[in-house]
């Protein structure tokens, strides 16, 4: 059988010549289970739903300046499926650090780029341990790929109803064009996924499409314009013990579940997302941190690049990443908890109606086109402008079985390109939530320390929710004072 093979995106490009000692661009997740995994059947799982996207059969090549998606033609499921023993007492710590030394293992590239790994516990189950190349897709697809793989009853051999259609690998290289180059990456994503009239992205699709034709349109132009403009004149982030030079031995931690319908709740009364509580109790939890280690923390902004989805109906079904990065100032020195939330939720309001998502999506693509020196001075660039990568991804609500064994608790970690040493992942299932933490050993060596303090960073929002008069509430000073005074 003659060997197919796709050109590499340039977005995915990009990711794939990212990889570097200090960070490996590589999606690690973990998926606690109560009780054990049928290997057939999990074999079967992977064979029929995961294997039924060819990117999982191939390997990444290089032929005369062009990266090709390849058919193995020795792929063997064992290569990539393993078996896997813990140390000690095989409990949370040692998983922990099994976790924390698959993140800082480079994955084989002479094979498809991806693994698992089964693992037996003492925490009432086994684990499953994944590795992705984050070149093969993003973290949303991702999903939808496990989520394929599940079972809704621990009998059934049934996969969930996927939200995506069927599977459309062939990718097209960009068009030869400079501006296609830059912009075709943003106007397949942005109409679907940011808050943009339809008749101001048309004209903006116009002007991209005649440069000459600019009466009228100078307003779109000036917004594109302007959020370039903050990207390259972006101080660097705060200096604190999160920034710095990262080796390559990693480190991962992850907290107890919240439940998620309380979050939900308080958020309510607060007229604040889920998203705006969950990174809002991520800054808490960081300032408790610093602030033990000693370190100054007042009027503290701590910078991180959150991903914003940007996939649109003809994306689904589809790997590869459709994805920008924001930058948003988490106010980690404000220690009042009200003023912290409320501050967030005025930051991604704003962030929601900018360009910035969609402009880094492009600067991706236009990257992984040039040389790679280019495309990592780039990044570095971008790199040292944030502290953490920040993701929040939510999961099924409803509990799920693979071969045979009910999912009680998965989790996962995003990688950081260039000197970030911090990644932050919040994840939701089942009705919980809770965070996970990939730091660099030589930064922080207890990411444990943040993560044990997410939970009581939320607690602290929901006790005034139930103490405080939503009068108050809308007042965080007064509410601050009245704790100091009683």
């Amino acid at each position: 059988m003659m060997s197919r093979q796709h050109p590499i995106s340039h977005v995915d490009t990009a990711w794939l010549r990212m990889d570097s000692p200090r960070n490996l661009m590589q999606i690690v997740g973990v998926m606690i289970f109560d009780g054990a995994l049928d290997l057939q059947r999990l074999r079967d799982s992977i064979s029929k739903r995961m294997l039924h996207f060819d990117r999982f059969r191939q390997i990444a090549t290089l032929d005369q300046g062009t990266y090709y998606w390849r058919d193995d033609p020795d792929f063997d499921l064992d290569h990539h499926l393993k078996r896997a023993i813990l140390p000690g007492d095989g409990g949370k710590a040692a998983l922990q650090g099994f976790v924390a030394d698959l993140a800082s293992t480079p994955l084989n590239p002479h094979r498809p780029l991806w693994e698992w790994h089964l693992v037996d516990t003492s925490l009432g189950g086994q684990a499953l341990v994944v590795r992705i190349h984050h070149a093969i897709a993003d973290g949303i697809a991702l999903v939808d790929v496990l989520l394929s793989m599940m079972d809704e009853s621990a009998a059934s051999h049934h996969a969930v109803p996927a939200k995506t259609a069927p599977p459309t690998l062939d990718e097209k290289p960009a068009p030869p064009h400079f501006l296609d180059m830059v912009w075709a990456p943003v106007s397949s994503v942005m109409l679907g996924s940011m808050k943009v009239s339809t008749s101001l992205w048309h004209k903006y699709l116009d002007l991209v499409s005649n440069p000459r034709k600019t009466m009228g349109y100078l307003e779109v132009g000036y917004d594109v314009a302007t959020e370039l403009a903050k990207l390259a004149v972006m101080a660097n982030d705060s200096p604190t013990r999160l920034k710095g030079k990262p080796a390559s031995v990693k480190r991962i931690a992850w907290s107890e579940p919240l439940a998620l319908p309380e979050v939900k709740a308080v958020g309510q009364v607060l007229g604040c997302s889920v998203n705006d509580m969950l990174l809002s109790a991520a800054a808490g939890a960081i300032h408790e941190y610093l602030l033990e280690k000693g370190d100054p923390v007042e009027g503290l902004e701590v910078r991180v690049m959150v991903p914003v989805n940007l996939r649109g109906e003809s994306d689904r079904g589809t790997l590869g990443n459709r994805f920008g990065l924001v930058a948003l100032e988490l106010p980690v020195g404000m220690a009042n908890p009200l003023a912290r939330v409320q501050v967030v939720r005025e930051r991604m309001e704003a962030l929601k109606h900018s360009y910035q998502a969609a402009l880094t999506l492009g600067i991706l693509g236009v990257v992984g086109m040039a040389p790679k020196l280019v495309q990592q001075q780039v990044l570095d660039l971008l790199a040292n402008k944030a502290s953490a990568v920040m993701t929040n991804v939510p999961g099924p609500q409803k509990t799920l079985y693979l071969a045979g064994a009910r999912l009680d608790q998965p989790m996962f970690w995003v990688p950081q390109s260039g000197d970030i040493g911090v990644g932050v992942s919040i994840l939701s299932y089942d009705g919980k939530v809770q965070i996970g933490l990939t730091t660099d050993k030589g930064l922080v060596p207890d990411p444990e320390g943040i993560t044990s303090r997410f939970n009581e960073e939320f607690n602290k929002l929901l006790l005034l929710v139930l103490m405080e008069s939503p009068q108050r509430l809308a007042d965080p000073d007064a509410v601050e004072a009245a704790i100091r005074a009683g």
